[in-house]
């Protein structure tokens, strides 16, 4: 019967924490610096910020728009807020009314396009 007697070598017993070594690195290296890291979050808390004033601007012309709309429920119904509305949202005017706009751009007869 043969024997083959080998030498030890010392990688024999380095492998298994030289590869633990390599894995919690890569892993650690990827966490701090990965889509979640450390970064990414700070980018992520800047955009929560710019999301809560979003959200505060739309808080706030839903409010403005809730109070419009309260003003044509039936029970507080005024009949000239109504008829401003409809103009406003219609673009619609009499023929024998004069409109003078504040804030907008105005327009002479020679403005106009034929």
């Amino acid at each position: 019967m043969i024997t083959r007697h080998r030498r030890r070598s010392p990688f024999r017993l380095l492998w298994l924490p030289l590869t633990t070594a390599a894995f919690v690195g890569y892993f650690g290296y990827h966490a701090y610096n990965g889509s979640y890291g450390v970064p990414a979050l700070e980018q992520m808390q800047v955009e929560a910020r710019d999301l809560k004033a979003s959200l505060e601007d739309l808080r706030d012309e839903r409010a403005a728009l809730e109070k419009r709309v309260s003003y044509l429920k039936p029970d507080s119904l005024d009949a000239d807020i109504l008829d401003i509305e409809a103009r406003t949202s219609l673009n619609l005017l009499r023929p024998d009314e004069v409109v003078i706009s504040f804030g907008a751009v105005q327009h002479s007869r020679e403005d106009t396009y034929d």
